[in-house]
């Protein structure tokens, strides 16, 4: 079955390359599209979606609060969103409300159907050492440490899991890990999924964010 992405932008030019792009590809096909958030919504209602391609900057509702309440829901569509600075402040609000990550809306086509199939499969599309970085910007708006609820949830990882969550927020791969920590590739991938689960999160990017949030990775990425 075909990807089935939504596309979601209040410029009808760019909805209409992005359609372009991904009609092209045969496991991909756009099933709706919206120009604000309140009818992306609705959309959703009666459309079966995979993906979501999320403009930030919109009319009525805009990318952020629509992802938060997309993501609020049971088993939602993933949700990439589109921004058109590098480092936008919507970016990191968009992270921080269930986006699997973001990526910038001049994006080469190649690496756009590449995000759409890595976000279909569950992955982050944006490297931790970017998302890293993102956060290092916006640092001083997080509690750094003060957020108590959230810290107590870190104390349900082992030694080695609070490790490798702190390599992940560094921006590591799982093969730099492995090479850091002398293990497998395999055994680091099951520890980040195990953290994930632990910590109820979805993906790579949020690791990152709650490392940020409570103090475990400071700004400039040190642990």
């Amino acid at each position: 079955m075909p990807i089935r992405v939504m596309l979601v932008d209040d410029q009808v030019l760019l909805r209409t390359g992005f359609r372009m792009v991904l009609a092209a590809q045969p496991d991909m096909e756009v099933v709706a599209e919206a120009g604000d958030g309140v009818e992306a919504l609705q959309e959703l209602r009666s459309t079966e979606v995979d993906v979501v391609l999320m403009d930030v900057r919109m009319p009525k509702l805009d990318g952020v609060e629509t992802t938060r309440r997309i993501c609020s829901e049971p088993d939602p569509p993933k949700v990439l969103i589109l921004t058109t600075f590098d480092l936008d402040e919507y970016a990191f609000s968009g992270l921080k409300a269930g986006a699997s990550g973001f990526m910038l809306k001049d994006v080469p086509p190649g690496e756009l159907l590449t995000a759409i199939r890595a976000v279909h499969s569950g992955d982050a599309v944006v490297a931790p050492s970017t998302t890293r970085r993102l956060l290092d910007r916006f640092a001083p708006m997080l509690p750094g440490g003060g957020n108590q609820p959230r810290n107590k949830e870190l104390e349900r990882l082992t030694d080695r899991e609070r490790e490798v969550m702190i390599l992940v927020a560094q921006g590591l791969s799982n093969g730099e890990i492995a090479a850091r920590l002398v293990l497998s590739e395999a055994t680091v991938k099951t520890h980040v999924g195990r953290i994930l689960t632990k910590l109820g999160l979805r993906d790579r990017v949020q690791v990152v964010v709650l490392a940020y949030e409570t103090g475990l990775v400071r700004a400039g990425g040190q642990g």
